[in-house]
């Protein structure tokens, strides 16, 4: 799409506006003053949400239903592209563009801080604008999940400060301009879109030099390594300050500890060191995350005596390793990995908060793409579990691939205490061998049999 103007536009129509990007998206214009319809494929409490703030949702396949007098279009790469009103509005003389391109509209007109990875974008971005909001800095929050203190994905700011997640997947992180980049991790991961490994690394390179000149690159230890030879030089002829997380960088974390189930951990930074900040999410990960969301909160302005009552005031994000039971009957952690290196962040963590116990998990492999590419990965993080239900593949947006499913993953595993089910085998399973402590794993909407599984064991 050619450079436009997005404030100009008067009613924007939102293809798939229930999405977790794309409704923050749809908030963010409605409380700009505009016009927001749209259209999805179910109706959930984030359409709830935006239904009760006035923006009508139809949830049938009707171009009938496209409002008449909308002057832009915005759609998610999930919609289908043989979608009846993709189609018609494709064929249409209104402008029709992707979330991505929307935000990187917004990143040339405010103050943008992208936090990229593989892993870990959700949670920085999360403990960022939590930071920034809770430290007097006002920002706009665009995050991939629901942010316990507010309880809401998105998080509106008077600031020109705004906060949103780099997307690797379609290369939609190429439509962004930060004034502040993270970069988290560079694991494989969608190589139904980039073919293999270097060419996924090549894009996050590419991207990483969309940092506007005079700006900052926060970046996780080894990371760097993996880019070509002249990045750091081209980094230099924009004067972008790169501030690795690492034992010979600008930023080191130390003295790791757990207590009380809790984590907690010093950062040295180039302002000063803070020392025994609380990492309310534990693990880690997570004080990786924790660590490049402080760097970053306070090159935008937060001050360094504020960071220990911010860390200590979040109250996590919900399907981030988020305690759903926590008794003396059972536990129950629910946890968004689906991916071989985050099952291996979420095991590791939970066996050392809970050293001596069994635990049990119920995983649903997200996606047939993912399955095929990594479920190797997934039998062997999974075989470290005491236990282990394994669901049938979550689709997504994708449709089956011949050959591959979730008995891929099931037929090289080792682990003997190793069950293929369904959904309604599973309160079967759950009432024969009532586990101590049961994680439920995956992209999926594996939250919503929560209840169930409640009522089970409790």
């Amino acid at each position: 799409m050619e450079q436009t103007n997005i404030n100009a536009y008067k009613h924007i129509y939102f293809l798939g506006i229930g999405g977790i990007g794309m409704s923050a998206l749809a908030r963010f214009f409605k409380n700009q003053g505009k016009k927001v319809s749209g259209y999805d494929l179910t109706q959930t409490t984030l359409t709830d949400k935006l239904d009760s703030l006035g923006i009508d949702i139809h949830y049938d396949i009707d171009i009938q239903k496209i409002p008449e007098d909308i002057d832009l279009v915005i759609y998610t790469p999930a919609i289908p592209k043989d979608h009846a009103e993709f189609q018609f509005l494709q064929n249409s003389v209104i402008p029709i563009i992707k979330r991505s391109e929307a935000l990187g509209e917004l990143s040339k007109s405010m103050d943008c801080i992208a936090v990229a990875g593989t892993h870990g974008k959700t949670s920085t971005s999360a403990i960022l604008t939590h930071l920034m909001k809770s430290g007097g800095l006002d920002p706009t929050g665009f995050v991939g999940g629901i942010l316990k203190n507010y309880n809401t994905n998105y998080i509106e700011g008077k600031s020109n400060w705004f906060v949103a997640e780099a997307d690797e997947y379609d290369r939609s992180f190429l439509q962004l301009c930060p004034k502040i980049t993270i970069i988290q991790s560079l694991d494989p991961d969608h190589l139904d879109i980039y073919g293999d490994h270097a060419e996924m690394i090549a894009a996050y390179e590419k991207f990483s030099l969309q940092t506007q000149n005079g700006g900052s690159i926060i970046i996780q230890e080894g990371l760097k390594e993996m880019f070509s030879e002249t990045w750091t030089d081209q980094l230099k002829n924009k004067n972008i300050d790169l501030i690795e997380i690492s034992e010979s960088g600008k930023a080191r974390i130390d003295k790791i500890r757990v207590e009380n189930h809790r984590f907690y951990f010093n950062l040295v930074t180039p302002q000063g060191t803070i020392d025994d900040i609380v990492s309310v999410m534990p693990g880690e990960h997570n004080i990786r995350n924790a660590s490049a969301a402080i760097l970053a909160a306070l090159i935008a302005g937060l001050d360094i005596e504020s960071v220990h009552f911010c860390m200590a005031s979040f109250e996590g994000i919900k399907r981030r390793f988020e305690w759903v039971v926590d008794n003396q009957d059972f536990i129950l952690i629910d946890d968004y990995a689906h991916h071989p290196i985050e099952l291996k962040s979420a095991i590791d963590t939970v066996r050392k908060l809970y050293p001596d116990a069994h635990i049990s998990a119920i995983f649903q492999p997200h996606l047939y793409s993912r399955t095929r590419d990594f479920y190797e990965g997934f039998a062997a993080q999974l075989d470290r579990l005491d236990q282990i239900f394994l669901l049938p593949i979550y689709p997504a947006r994708e449709k089956p691939i011949p050959g591959v499913s979730s008995q891929m993953i099931l037929d090289i595993m080792k682990n003997n205490n190793r069950y293929s089910i369904d959904f309604q085998d599973l309160s079967h399973k759950l009432r024969d061998y009532r586990p101590e402590i049961l994680l439920t794993l995956g992209a999926s909407d594996l939250d919503k049999y929560h209840k169930t599984i409640i009522d089970i064991l409790s």
